[in-house]
């Protein structure tokens, strides 16, 4: 049976799988690319840019709410038809534009999951195809909750599509997406009620700041459900009943839509990876220093799906295809070393995070110095009215150095990333002090953090 042969084929065409195609195929290598959904990945169509995108109209609602009476006399009203129209206009034309660049670097395109055959051979299409290389770059998928009545659990994808908001939404899990949504919900006026498993949201951040962001979410209306476990979702003539176990007994709430933001997970399970001799893990596809599988050495992986340590990040995902493209195209000279990782939650405060937290330095046995205030008197927060405003900072005493970084502020998202810079260049608290920054400005604080 004739086959098509390709140097590299890479499955998944977001951040990670696009920056690899593209380099091979500037290198004159015959690439072929694929995905079983729109091109153009996640982050850009049902990620980090629409979702960013909301926020913003939350944000001017918070920021009118801070000043109102203080020469802002009423509230914006959401129209959420037009938000969504707006939205659209970063989405909508993703797809075609991604295949029309691919198409012009010469690089073939398949509309399906493919699934390994054997070590370097796939099928996909209903045809047969046979890479050098092969590149996992697939991302992670919505956790499945295996519960009763999962069925009638919305997704995050849902969110971005809802043509009207409903009354009230009950989110399952409070990580990243249940909490950016929950408080983009509950400005645009909706009943929300969050059910997290654990004792607090946002499990992986610096649990003081977290405790500043629980207080201004249940400010705004959110109900928080902990210590809770989903058992079933029924569904009502009108609502859902979502029925969960907390104190050993068995309570529900009913609700108009429940999503589930219970977390992702590797999106492996097309792939057929045993017949592939492919390694992989909780964490995704096993992959070495240089992200090549630990079994089969033709297999690449980055991005989100590979089970490298990093965090899931679109930032970390276009530094492992930098990897992955140096290592496929000069042979394994590239070992992936990761920077300290900033990473935002973009509610309202907005958290932000890098390096250790406090309970981490103590386990790994730094002589370490912490400095944490709640300083909403702070200028910053003081002229748009701001109630909360807090930071958390670790250094080490013996070389003078940030070992973490943690912010709640209207500006944390931008603050964090001089942090990174003074991580990265292994900065004193001393050369941080030192330095002039423009003022008044977020940026400018940090130097009161250290």
């Amino acid at each position: 049976m004739a086959f098509k042969e390709y140097d590299v084929f890479v499955i998944g065409t977001g951040t990670a799988g696009k920056t690899v195609a593209y380099d091979c195929a500037a290198e004159g290598m015959k690439v072929a690319i694929a995905d079983n959904r729109e091109f153009g990945g996640t982050c850009s169509q049902r990620g980090c840019d629409p979702k960013k995108v909301l926020v913003g109209f939350t944000e001017a609602i918070q920021l009118s709410e801070n000043l109102k009476g203080n020469g802002i006399t009423s509230i914006p009203k959401i129209d959420w038809i037009d938000i969504q129209k707006f939205k659209s206009k970063f989405t909508d034309a993703v797809p075609s534009v991604t295949e029309k660049e691919l198409k012009k670097a010469g690089i073939s395109m398949y509309h399906q999951s493919p699934k390994f055959l054997d070590e370097n051979t796939l099928s996909v299409e209903g045809k047969t195809v046979k890479a050098k290389k092969i590149v996992i770059a697939t991302g992670q998928k919505p956790m499945e909750l295996k519960i009763p009545g999962r069925d009638y659990l919305k997704i995050s994808d849902d969110f971005f599509e809802l043509e009207e908001l409903p009354e009230n939404i009950v989110f399952v899990g409070a990580g990243y997406i249940g909490m950016e949504f929950a408080h983009i919900a509950a400005r645009c006026g909706v009943k929300v009620t969050v059910i997290e498993f654990s004792d607090r949201p946002l499990g992986p951040f610096e649990a003081d700041i977290v405790e500043h962001l629980t207080k201004a979410s249940e400010e705004i209306g959110i109900k928080f459900i902990f210590n809770a476990m989903v058992t079933e979702v029924e569904k009502l003539q009108k609502n859902y009943r979502v029925s969960f176990e907390v104190n050993g007994k068995t309570e529900s709430v009913d609700t108009r839509m429940v999503f589930n933001t219970a977390g992702r997970v590797p999106s492996i399970d097309e792939l057929d990876l045993e017949k592939g001799n492919v390694a992989f893990e909780k964490g995704g596809v096993s992959v070495n220093e240089f992200l090549q599988n630990t079994t089969n050495k033709s297999v690449y992986a980055c991005g989100d799906v590979s089970a490298s340590g990093s965090l899931p990040l679109t930032p970390t995902s276009s530094q492992e295809a930098r990897v992955v493209s140096l290592n496929i195209r000069n042979g394994n000279k590239t070992k992936m070393d990761f920077p300290p990782v900033p990473s935002v939650v973009f509610t309202i405060p907005q958290v932000a995070s890098i390096g250790m937290t406090e309970e981490e330095a103590k386990d790994r046995g730094y002589n370490y110095v912490i400095e944490y205030k709640s300083v909403p008197k702070w200028f910053n927060a003081k002229r748009v009215n701001d109630k909360i405003y807090a930071y958390k900072t670790i250094v080490d005493k013996d070389r003078d150095i940030v070992l973490g970084a943690h912010i709640i502020a209207s500006g944390a998202g931008e603050m964090i990333n001089l942090f990174v810079l003074a991580m990265c260049g292994k900065l004193t608290t001393k050369n941080i002090k030192a330095m002039i920054f423009a003022y008044p400005t977020w940026g400018n604080d940090i130097k009161g953090m250290v």
